[in-house]
């Protein structure tokens, strides 16, 4: 007997084999006990969920011999020709080659004549939004009224494109996406069938990479199989899909706990040596990052991160060492990231920078010290600066900022803002990292009696609002007011204008890399 793929092989084969799709199995049983059948179903969902499977089963309970029933024999007449593909009564339809009006004509000339085996008259079309509107609009009317022994099962990918006409007429069931956790049950039930050894750390890897369609990891876990010769390792299946490793994202966001920028590098260098894609590395960084946020809020609950649990276990223990706004302003440098990559179309480049800044040393860094007067020279005003108070108001004043009670500052002005902007940002990195980025997005506007207004394009609300909050807004004042020698209170709101498309000056990364290394823009493209 010929050699039967592992996607096949382990098709369903009645309901109760269907994976992940408990809900929409329990309706398809209700329907079939309180004969409450619609004329027309519509299955969406991804690929490889068990759409068709789903479709074949209930055809086989409508024409089993003991039939309708949910539980079909599977070794009747009809039972078989179905599984096998050639029953008569059974017709199943390829919506991408039969797309056209004339096709949809020829099915409906066909649905008036009764099954020659079973109880009813099955089509199953699959990936019928390919089907043209002039097709849709031909099999309205059939589909509206079919005879009493038909019965429609429309498939597809894309119910959006499916027009509403068609779907008013239908009774949809939606499948989901199958865990993680559930396929990797089902693939260690084959490997235990099919005397395969292999670790659950492949198998883990092998759903991960599989996107929620169980079709794909059996397919997936048959090559592999052809891939090695006895027992496959984590090393075959990272090597044969070009995947990144698990532990090497643990070990990425270790370096920016430990501030280890080298390291960090020296991993990158190792991702890309080994020949694995380095946008699905930084998507996969994203991700852990992502995973990090919800162990975090949820103290790492699986369904949520939809991982194993010792995997969970490990994430919430990284992710005690990053606050909320670490985790935040890691999102917001590695998004910026890949806009760098578009312009510069380059990867490798921006995420060296990336990785560098956020697993810089920044306590290695001396803070920049605020200019101050020397004692014994006047102090230096601005233009139209009121004078300074006398030593007992200064004292006073000072006792106030401490009690919190609200200081005003008629003095100042926006230019002496300006002046001090970048140190500001760079102190505010030395504390606050994400802070930092955020506020090197904005723009002072307006300086009046102690108010500093700081702008950000309308498309920016989410630096607003993160900057908005108690621990953020009190460090960035603190930082202005000792720059500037006085109390400044900072309110922050979104211009009208869309942050525009910025040069490779005014680029934050670029103006980092500049930084970091001490260097100069030499020419713009």
């Amino acid at each position: 007997m010929s050699y039967i793929v592992f996607a096949l092989k382990w098709r369903p084969k009645k309901f109760e084999e269907i994976v992940g799709q408990d809900t929409i199995v329990a309706t398809l049983k209700n329907a079939i006990q309180k004969q409450r059948l619609a004329h027309a179903y519509l299955f969406s969902g991804p690929r490889g969920v068990g759409k068709t499977s789903a479709a074949r089963i209930l055809a086989k309970a409508l024409n089993c011999k003991d039939g309708p029933t949910v539980s079909p024999c599977g070794a009747c007449p009809a039972c078989l020709d179905i599984a096998n593909g050639r029953s008569l009564d059974v017709i199943e339809i390829d919506g991408a080659s039969n797309r056209g009006i004339d096709e949809i004509r020829a099915l409906r000339e066909n649905v008036k004549f009764a099954p020659t085996q079973g109880k009813f008259k099955i089509y199953i079309i699959d990936e019928v939004h390919q089907i043209t509107p002039e097709g849709f609009n031909a099999l309205l009317k059939t589909l509206e009224e079919p005879p009493p022994f038909v019965k429609f099962i429309f498939a597809t990918t894309h119910p959006h494109k499916v027009i509403p006409t068609i779907l008013s007429r239908c009774q949809r069931l939606d499948f989901r996406r199958i865990s993680v956790i559930e396929i990797i049950a089902q693939l260690e039930k084959i490997a235990l069938d099919e005397h395969i050894n292999i670790d659950k750390k492949v198998l883990f890897a092998i759903a991960k990479s599989s996107d929620g369609s169980l079709r794909d990891a059996e397919s997936i876990l048959d090559q592999l199989m052809a891939f090695t010769k006895s027992s496959a390792s984590l090393e075959d299946v990272n090597s044969m899909l070009g995947l990144v490793e698990q532990d090497t994202l643990f070990d990425i966001a270790s370096t920016i706990i430990n501030k280890d920028p080298k390291r960090a590098l020296e991993l990158l260098n190792r991702v890309v040596d080994s020949g694995k894609d380095i946008a699905n590395f930084l998507v996969n960084l994203i991700e852990h990052f992502r995973n990090l946020m919800i162990a975090k809020v949820t103290q790492a609950d699986p369904k949520l991160i939809d991982l194993p649990q010792d995997i969970c276990d490990n994430l919430l223990k990284q992710a005690q060492a990053f606050s909320m706004e670490e985790i935040f302003g890691a999102f917001n440098i590695m998004v910026n990231t890949q806009e760098m990559a578009k312009r510069l179309d380059s990867l490798r480049i921006p995420l060296e920078i990336s990785l560098v800044k956020l697993a810089h040393d920044k306590k290695a860094v001396k803070p920049v010290p605020a200019a101050r007067p020397k004692e014994e020279d006047p102090p230096v005003r601005l233009k139209d600066e009121e004078p300074p108070a006398p030593e007992e108001d200064k004292n006073e004043k000072k006792l106030e900022i401490e009690e919190g009670a609200p200081v005003s500052h008629s003095g100042g002005s926006l230019e002496a803002v300006k002046a001090v902007w970048r140190s500001a940002i760079d102190n505010l990195s030395k504390i606050k990292i994400s802070a930092a980025t955020y506020l090197d997005e904005g723009t002072p506007t307006k300086f009046a009696n102690g108010a500093l207004t700081i702008s950000f394009p309308i498309n920016h609300s989410l630096h607003k609002e993160s900057l908005e909050r108690k621990e953020n807004k009190g460090v960035i004042e603190k930082v202005l007011s000792e720059l500037l020698g006085f109390s400044v209170r900072a309110n922050f709101i979104l211009s009208k204008e869309v942050q525009p498309k910025t040069n490779n000056e005014t680029s934050p990364f670029v103006k980092s890399a500049l930084h970091m290394f001490n260097g100069r823009v030499i020419k713009e493209e």
